[in-house]
C-alpha cells in the first residue's frame, strides 16, 4: 500500500500543480488569442489526437500493463519493451504519413497542422508507460513538470497578439516532444540491450487492438464533442466555450483519477500473483476516496462557477458559466468508471466488458451529439456527455454487480452527496451575494471546503479519524 500512496502522491502533486498553471496561463492567452483563436487550436487539435489514437493502437494502456506483469524479470521486460517500442513507431509512422498527405495539405488550418506533427512525434517517443508500468512515476512526474513550466514560460515570453496563435501552438508541440525524448535518459537503468533481430511485434498486435477498441469509443465523447461542435455550428467560439469549461472540470477531476493511474499496475501485478483479497482491499479505498473528493467537487464547481468564469476568462467567455454547471456531474462519474474500468477491468483482463460499456456510452454521446449541439451547440454538447458517462458507469456496475458491495458505494454516495449538498447551498448562496473577483471566489471556496470538513469531522468519517490517528501519533513522537 505504501508504494501506491507513494506514487499516488507523485501523481496528485503534478496533477496540483496542473490546476496552479491554467489558473496562471488561461485567463492569459483567453485574452491574447480570443474565443476564435481559442476554439481553432482545440478544433485542430482534437483532428491531431485521433491519428495519434489511432497511431498508437491501445499501446498505451497495454503497454503499461504488460510491463507490470514483468516487474520483476528484467530479461522479460526488456524484450517486451523493445517489441511494444518498435510497433508503436511502425503504426505512428503509418498515421504520420497519411496525417501529411490529408488534413496538413488539404486543410485552411495547414500551417497550425504542419506544426502539430510534433505532436504525432512525439508519441513515437513517449515511454511513460514504461515506467508507469514499473511504478516508477517519480520521473514521468517530474518530467512532466519540467515541461509544463517551460511551455507556460515560453507562452508568456511569445505569445502577446491575437496573431501569435502559431507560436502558441509551437510552444505546446515542441516542449511535448522535448519531454518525451528526456525520459530514454533514464532507460538503460531499467531494460537489456537487444537484438533489433529478435523484435516479434507479431504477438502484441492482438492484445493491443483488444485495449485499442474501447480508446477509440472513449475518443468519440472526449475528442468528437469538440470536431462535431466545430462542424454543425461551424462557430469556433462554441469550441472554445465547451473546451473551457472542460479545461476547469478536467484539470479538477485529474487530482481523483491520478489514484487510477497509481493503481493499475499494481492490481495487475496483484492479479498475476492470485492475491484477490488485497485487491478487493485496494478497490473499496478507492471507491471511497473517488466519492469523498469528486462529489464536494462536483458541487463546488456549480457554486463557484457565476463568479468564477467572468474574471478568469475574461468578457465574451459568459456561455462558459451554463457549460460548467451541466458537465460537471461528469467528475463523479468518471471517477467512479476510473474505478471500476481502469483500476479494476483492465488490470484483471475483463477488455471484453471494459469495451462493451464504453462503446455502449459512445454511441450514445454520438447520437446525442448530433441532435443536441444542433439545438444547443456547446451547451448540447455538455449534455449529450453527462448522459453517455452516466451510461458508461452504469453498464460497468451491472458487469460488476457481483464483485463490488454496491450497498457499500450506494451509502457512500449518498451520505457524501448529502454533505456536498449542504455545502453548495451556503456557498452558492454566497456567491450570489458577492461580485465577481478573485478574492472572492477565494472566500467562496474556503467557506465550501470548510464546510465539507465540518460535516466529515461531525459524521466521524472513518478518513478523518484515519487522519487523526495518523496527526496524534506524529505529534507523540515530536
Amino acid at each position: 500500500m505504501n508504494k501506491v500512496v507513494k506514487n499516488y502522491l507523485y501523481n496528485a502533486s503534478y496533477q496540483i500543480m496542473l490546476i496552479v498553471l491554467p489558473i496562471i496561463t488561461t485567463p492569459y492567452v483567453s485574452r491574447v488569442l480570443g474565443a476564435n483563436n481559442v476554439g481553432t487550436y482545440s478544433y485542430t487539435n482534437s483532428i491531431t489526437q485521433y491519428f495519434i489514437l489511432f497511431g498508437c493502437i491501445g499501446l498505451n494502456l497495454y503497454g503499461q500493463r504488460e510491463i507490470a506483469y514483468y516487474q520483476n524479470d528484467k530479461n522479460k521486460r526488456s524484450v517486451t519493451f523493445f517489441d511494444l517500442v518498435s510497433l508503436r513507431v511502425l503504426t505512428l509512422t503509418i498515421s504520420l504519413s497519411i496525417f501529411c498527405l490529408t488534413v496538413m495539405t488539404h486543410s485552411r488550418y495547414s500551417s497550425i497542422f504542419m506544426i502539430q506533427t510534433l505532436d504525432i512525434i512525439a508519441s513515437m517517443f513517449d515511454i511513460s508507460w514504461f515506467f508507469q508500468g514499473m511504478e516508477d512515476f517519480k520521473k514521468t512526474v517530474l518530467r512532466n513538470f519540467l515541461v509544463r513550466i517551460l511551455c507556460v514560460s515560453l507562452i508568456f515570453a511569445f505569445v502577446k497578439t491575437s496573431d501569435d496563435l502559431l507560436l502558441y501552438v509551437l510552444c505546446y508541440s515542441g516542449t511535448l516532444l522535448l519531454g518525451n525524448m528526456s525520459l530514454w535518459l533514464y532507460l538503460p537503468k531499467y531494460v537489456n540491450k537487444s537484438d533489433i533481430k529478435k523484435v516479434n511485434i507479431k504477438r502484441h498486435i492482438k492484445p493491443a487492438l483488444t485495449l485499442f477498441l474501447p480508446q477509440i469509443a472513449i475518443s468519440i465523447y472526449t475528442l468528437l464533442d469538440k470536431t462535431m461542435i466545430g462542424l454543425i455550428s461551424n462557430n469556433n467560439s462554441e469550441v472554445a466555450y465547451y473546451e473551457q469549461s472542460q479545461l476547469i472540470i478536467k484539470t479538477v477531476m485529474t487530482v481523483i483519477t491520478s489514484m487510477g493511474t497509481a493503481m493499475m499496475p499494481r492490481v495487475a501485478n496483484l492479479f498475476i500473483e492470485n492475491k484477490g483479497e488485497e485487491i478487493k482491499m485496494y478497490m473499496r479505498a478507492s471507491v471511497k476516496f473517488v466519492l469523498m473528493t469528486s462529489i464536494p467537487f462536483m458541487f463546488g464547481i456549480m457554486a463557484i462557477a457565476q463568479d468564477f468564469v467572468p474574471w478568469f476568462f475574461g468578457r465574451g467567455y459568459e456561455k462558459v458559466v451554463p457549460n460548467m454547471m451541466i458537465i460537471a456531474p461528469i467528475i463523479i462519474f468518471i471517477g467512479m468508471s476510473n474505478v471500476t474500468g481502469t483500476q479494476y477491468l483492465l488490470p484483471l483482463g475483463r477488455q471484453k466488458e471494459f469495451t462493451i460499456s464504453v462503446i455502449g456510452g459512445s454511441v450514445l454521446n454520438f447520437l446525442l451529439n448530433i441532435i443536441l449541439i444542433y439545438w444547443f451547440a456547446s451547451i448540447g454538447a455538455a449534455i449529450a456527455t453527462v448522459i453517455a458517462e452516466c451510461m458508461v458507469l452504469m453498464i460497468q456496475f451491472y458487469f460488476l454487480r457481483n464483485d463490488f458491495d454496491l450497498r457499500y458505494i450506494t451509502k457512500q454516495l449518498l451520505k457524501y452527496f448529502f454533505f456536498g449538498l449542504v455545502m453548495f447551498a451556503v456557498t452558492y448562496s454566497i456567491s450570489c451575494l458577492l461580485s465577481s473577483s478573485i478574492i472572492n471566489t477565494f472566500i467562496e471556496i474556503m467557506i465550501g471546503a470548510v464546510i465539507y470538513f465540518i460535516l466529515l469531522y461531525v459524521s466521524k468519517d472513518e478518513a478523518i479519524e484515519l487522519l487523526k490517528k495518523k496527526l496524534l501519533l506524529f505529534l507523540r513522537k515530536q
